[in-house]
């Protein structure tokens, strides 16, 4: 009997182990954002139903985070009181947080910081979901991607309008041909950020991901109220982007098939896009099947 007993111990201290080791730990590095609470949330809630989910937590954070940012900075204190509710440990370095976890969703709310940081990832070999904007510049963002492949680190950037329902659906043929597309989103400027990359890339993105590669030209008109940037694509088609300067913070727009127009899919909260991060983090690739604005090779 006491063989027995001892047997179903360490039958069941093996168990444990084997649960706790099944867990893949995400860290989080900027606590600058309201996208790491929220990714917090969806990845520790307790009562969160989703099985793929419960296989991952974020288990670390490190906040630091832009500091020329105030609206950005301001938000760190209660940034980092949000997480330690749900068992994030606070670590005083990047390099400490990378000890303790598998892959990292960098969030810093400041692309300036994002090539400084992500190198530190991309040299510990883990994977990274890096957020919007990649870089604060075209010349940033380029760099991030040599060293991603110096390194041979597979990673994306994303906004979560990319991967909508509706986005994914028009991307991946269900309504037919795309002949062109009017998209629109909020566009607040950030003097550390030049032109669209900090907020308007949200509604450039979804523009992209309807329209795919191939825009070959673009003209431009700006009033007080908004900025409107047309582009001419293979095939004669033309896409604009309206940046929304002044008014409500809305997403969205029309997109033109032989059928007739339909609404595309705008923001539709930020689980889409952790299922996508998630589904990288497994295996590499995402959802839509025409290949998406991800690992570009730079010569």
């Amino acid at each position: 009997m006491k063989k027995i007993l001892i047997s179903l111990i360490i039958f069941f201290i093996g168990y444990l182990c084997i649960q706790a080791q099944s867990i893949i730990r995400i860290g989080i590095i900027g606590l600058d954002t309201s996208h790491s609470a929220a990714f917090t949330k969806l990845l520790n809630d307790a009562d969160a139903n989703d099985d793929y989910v419960k296989r991952y937590e974020i288990v670390a954070a490190y906040p630091y985070g832009t500091k020329n940012i105030e609206s950005a900075t301001s938000r760190i204190p209660g940034y980092i009181g949000e997480v330690q509710k749900y068992g994030v440990k606070i670590t005083s370095s990047i390099e400490e947080l990378l000890g303790m976890v598998d892959c990292v969703l960098l969030e810093t709310n400041d692309g300036n910081l994002h090539l400084e940081q992500a190198a530190e990832v991309f040299k510990s070999g883990k994977k990274i979901y890096i957020d919007k904007p990649l870089g604060a510049t075209l010349g940033q963002a380029i760099a991030i991607y040599k060293l991603a492949e110096k390194y041979g680190i597979n990673f994306f950037s994303s906004s979560a309008v990319r991967f909508s329902v509706q986005n994914v659906r028009i991307r991946n043929g269900e309504y037919g041909e795309v002949l062109g597309a009017d998209c629109y989103s909020p566009h607040h400027h950030e003097k550390t950020h030049p032109d669209f990359g900090y907020y308007g890339i949200h509604g450039i993105e979804e523009l992209f991901t309807i329209m795919g590669t191939g825009c070959k030209s673009v003209s431009r008109m700006n009033t007080a109220t908004s900025d409107v940037v047309v582009g001419k694509w293979d095939h004669d088609r033309i896409g604009t982007f309206r940046a929304i300067t002044r008014g409500p913070n809305i997403y969205g727009g029309t997109v033109f098939t032989p059928k007739g127009a339909i609404p595309s899919g705008g923001y539709t909260g930020y689980k889409v896009l952790l299922n996508e991060i998630l589904k990288f983090f497994d295996t590499g690739g995402l959802t839509c099947k025409v290949p998406c604005l991800s690992y570009p090779k730079i010569l």
